[in-house]
């Protein structure tokens, strides 16, 4: 079996005569990356205003840390938020004193963990794969819709996701070279990734490795592990602030069951631990404010989130099946029983250090496999959001990406090649996943083009929030809920971006499918990943003319003009419908109707400020003492306008949003 798959390997590990000149040194391939980079991800941070919801949120809480100087104990809007890990809200306080508050401060440690995410895999598939592969991962992580859309807010996957891959492959190249310095960084990777993200984190990694030693036999090299020094450095990372955090918020009262009262409510440790970990896995959290997508939308949508490059996952997975004796026999490998089977002409040396590479790249693919595989089950049963499968999509994108290089630089239709056939096939499918990208693409730049074309008369509307139909598609508790509000007439807000996205998946695919019929593999590739980015360049653009539907930042400008110091901001409804008002305005805000969702549970302290109001307190407080700004999210229009009728002085209106005030302006 071995010596059948040896002339094709060494021709693809050692040969480089056909390698393109990109990838010849590291100095010519990541100044491409990083332009890749600065165009799809670092640009954006200068070019749209924080999202009301989780991102505004998230942002409150780093503000806070940063004004205060608490960095154990996250607070929102005066009230505590236990349900996190401090990390991303360090990173971003940090930034606040570096930057000030603005978006760029606040998205800078997502931004760079993505690009942290492409060094690694390109370091990691680099070893495990080549220069190719190496370089088609990091441009993989840079293109992938996924990875650009769940990155335009303040949520920490792809924070985890470097910590977790950063711990795997530590943990890999420590067990396969014998450093205890790796084994080490892997703990501490483990750590940093449990204070970005919880106790998801040791879960995953201990759900890949513990498979990963007994498939491989590696169990039996545990004292390698050094378990006892690691955990404690493990501990010592990640331990002190859940300590600090469960000390500085204990039980109040006497709390019974999963549901609080006000001066009876668990602490930090029941919380976080139960609460936010166990309950949520088991759908029994409370209170119940997320949503599980059905199988039908969760399946498929890893295509999506991993597109353009999940095209190319049929090949990978036919390629595998192929291969997969080679790929058992490939995992025990070592030096001493592998040399008798490779080309005679080759020293020893180079048998050996073939035999190595062999082993590090099956042994990469399992470990993997395995993480990847154990992520999608572990949130198909779980509830879920689109992008809590983030850290298996690095995984899955190494995977795709290094058969996909490993396809194309072996020999094609080399007769003396045993090989040729399945090699052969391999690049069929390669090619029939260029022909489903120019049907898509032509597909969706027809629709774009009937989209222009039917707006064509339409003035250009700069809210075009104005424009959308409010669908309510899986009650808006989906990260992409809104993109099921286009309607033909929003066309004519996005003409620049839908005529940049309409050109890119117009040619760039047909060119692609071009260029690998006539042999071309490594520019093909290549232009699919700068279709990619173009369209996600667009996509950009088209997300800044959303600003106003997505972002209160308007209101808050308008608010921050007129208003005095003893001024008070209130909020109709729960504090995340206008969390980037609180933000920019830099303002504390009663929330009528709003003790809900993350407001819960530390409204319920006893120390927890009075912002809470009702209907009957909203009516008394309004047109009484200082003025009052009321900003009035959509859904809430007609009921508010019925309880305070012709008290209302609108100041502004943005897309479906109101601010009202109490009196006139002047007076």
């Amino acid at each position: 079996m071995i010596s059948m798959i040896t002339p094709d390997l060494h021709k693809q590990l050692e040969s480089t005569a056909d390698k393109p000149a990109l990838l010849s040194s590291p100095v010519k391939t990541w100044p491409l990356l990083l332009l890749v980079f600065l165009a799809v991800h670092f640009a954006a941070l200068f070019s749209l205003s924080l999202l009301d919801d989780a991102d505004a949120t998230h942002a409150n809480a780093a503000q806070h840390m940063a004004i205060s100087g608490d960095w154990v104990t996250l607070s929102v809007n005066g009230i505590r938020y236990l349900e996190k890990p401090p990390l991303p809200y360090w990173l971003a306080a940090i930034d606040y004193h570096l930057f000030g508050y603005n978006t760029f401060a606040t998205h800078l440690p997502v931004s760079l963990a993505v690009l942290a995410c492409a060094i690694l895999a390109w370091t990691w598939s680099r070893r495990a794969y080549g220069d190719r592969a190496a370089f088609y991962a990091a441009l993989a992580l840079l293109t992938s819709v996924g990875v650009f859309l769940f990155t335009r807010f303040l949520i920490p996957e792809s924070l985890l996701t470097f910590f977790l891959a950063l711990a795997l492959y530590s943990f890999l190249t420590g067990m396969e070279d014998r450093k205890p310095g790796q084994i080490y960084l892997a703990y501490g990777a483990l750590a940093i990734a449990v204070l970005a993200k919880g106790l998801i984190a040791p879960v995953f990694f201990i759900a890949a490795v513990v498979p990963y030693l007994l498939l491989t036999g590696e169990w039996r090299r545990w004292r390698q592990l050094r378990l006892f020094t690691g955990i404690l450095l493990f501990l010592a990372i990640a331990a002190p602030w859940h300590i600090l955090a469960g000390l500085r918020n204990p039980d109040q009262g006497n709390p019974v069951g999963n549901i609080p009262t006000p001066g009876h409510v668990h602490g930090f440790f029941y919380f976080y631990f139960i609460n936010e970990h166990v309950l949520r896995f088991l759908g029994k959290r409370y209170p119940h404010d997320y949503n599980k997508q059905p199988w039908f939308a969760y399946w498929p949508g890893q295509l999506v989130w991993l597109f353009p490059w999940s095209l190319f996952l049929p090949a990978a997975l036919i390629r595998a099946w192929r291969n997969r004796r080679i790929f058992a026999s490939d995992l025990r490998y070592d030096a001493t029983n592998t040399i008798q089977f490779l080309d005679p002409r080759m020293s020893a040396h180079d048998a050996s250090s073939i035999a190595t590479r062999l082993r590090f790249r099956a042994r990469t693919g399992l470990l993997l496999s395995i993480f990847a595989a154990f992520i999608l089950a572990f949130f198909a049963i779980s509830t879920n959001q689109e992008y809590y499968t983030f850290p298996s999509w690095f995984a899955l994108l190494m995977l795709i990406t290094g058969s996909l290089a490993t396809i194309e630089e072996v020999p094609e239709g080399n007769a003396r090649s045993i090989n040729a056939p399945r090699l052969n096939a391999s690049s069929r499918w390669l090619t029939g996943a260029h022909a489903v990208f120019a049907i898509i693409g032509t597909i969706v730049a027809l629709a774009v083009g009937y989209g222009l074309w039917a707006s064509r008369h339409l003035p250009f509307v700069p809210d075009i929030g104005t424009l959308l139909a409010h669908r309510g598609v899986g009650d808006y508790a989906l990260a992409t809920s809104q993109f099921f509000d286009l309607t033909g007439a929003s066309f004519a807000a996005l003409r620049l971006p839908a005529v940049i996205a309409l050109i890119a998946l117009l040619f760039g695919p047909l060119a692609a499918w071009t260029l690998r019929r006539r042999g071309h593999g490594f520019e093909a590739t290549v232009s699919v990943a700068f279709t990619a980015a173009i369209f996600l360049i667009a996509a950009q653009i088209a997300l800044v003319r959303f600003e106003p539907m997505l972002s209160s930042r308007a209101i808050a400008d308008t608010i921050n003009r007129v208003a005095g110091p003893q001024d008070q901001l209130m909020l109709y409804g729960d504090q995340s419908y206008g969390s980037s008002v609180i933000f920019y305005t830099h303002r504390s805000a009663l929330l009528v109707n709003g003790r809900s969702s993350s407001m819960v549970w530390g409204s319920y302290y006893p120390d927890a400020p009075h912002i809470f109001l009702e209907d009957p307190d909203l009516l008394a407080m309004w047109g009484n003492g200082p003025r009052k700004f009321l900003f009035v999210p959509g859904d809430f229009h007609d009921h508010v306008e019925q309880i305070l009728g012709g008290k209302l002085y609108k100041l502004q209106e943005l897309s479906d949003k109101t601010l009202y005030t109490d009196r006139p302006v002047g007076r």
